[in-house]
């Protein structure tokens, strides 16, 4: 178990099992009583990285200061096989980049990742093999593809799949990704033929009302989605949520 106060509150996640290390995506949206602070509230933007079998820190790095926008939030993680980190800013329109030796940078800041101040725009990522990322943006309902070797050609993901709230990603295999979104409580599962120039909808998941936030995989094509009750907790619910479902993916 990790307990390190870089850890302000936990957003995102990456496993990078062949390096030993997992990855965090660190914010402060005001939940975490202990640790908020005036100084990091809606401002912070941090990768934490932990060793994966004791917990221990790694190192902490900072995001938010490379960015002139007025509030960060640090939301997604991906890895690509060189071992670098790039994280999403839903407060900003910005992806970092963090290499393997923990040096930071502004990977893509592009208007078009923008969003209207309070509201999420840049959420789940990932890695593809082929060379780029795939990257949700929640407010409208968008996603990009977005080349490592070029970012500032980035390109839209032609769907007529309302994604719409749209937070974690997990890539099935390398045609076919998952897209949770959390306000419609759905799992949609989306395939391409053409190298994510655009994407169907194969495959659809019902969540409970829970806030379906992120998911992961077991075996396979067996993916689990985590019902993070977020809207009790930002109602203030008392006691405070303390458990938290995850269910099986079934399409």
């Amino acid at each position: 178990m990790a307990t390190d106060a870089a850890l302000v509150s936990s957003i995102g996640m990456y496993l990078d099992d062949s390096r030993n290390r997992l990855l965090v995506a660190v914010s402060d949206p005001g939940y975490n009583q202990q640790r908020t602070s005036a100084a990091t509230l809606r401002k912070l933007a941090r990768l934490v990285i932990l060793n994966r079998d004791n917990g221990q820190l790694i190192r902490s790095v900072d995001l938010g200061s490379l960015s002139s926008a007025p509030n960060h939030f640090a939301n997604d993680v991906a890895v690509d096989t060189q071992g670098n980190a790039y994280i999403t800013d839903s407060f900003a329109p910005v992806i970092y980049k963090v290499d393997a030796q923990g040096v930071a940078s502004i990977f893509l800041e592009n208007a078009q990742l923008g969003a209207p101040a309070g509201a999420f725009g840049l959420n789940g990522i990932v890695f593809h093999p082929d060379g780029y990322l795939l990257v949700a943006k929640s407010n409208e309902g968008a996603l990009f593809k977005i080349p490592l070797s070029n970012p500032a050609g980035l390109t839209r993901v032609t769907t007529s799949q309302n994604l719409r709230a749209a937070d974690g990603l997990l890539l099935q295999n390398n045609t076919t990704l998952q897209v949770v979104t959390n306000a419609q409580a759905k799992v949609y599962r989306l395939t391409t033929t053409d190298g994510w120039a655009t994407a169907t909808t194969s495959g659809t998941f019902t969540t409970q009302p829970q806030y379906p936030t992120t998911l992961a995989r077991r075996a396979g094509a067996d993916s689990y989605v985590l019902y993070s009750n977020l809207n009790a907790l930002q109602a203030n619910q008392q006691p405070p949520v303390a458990q938290f479902s995850i269910v099986k993916v079934t399409f």
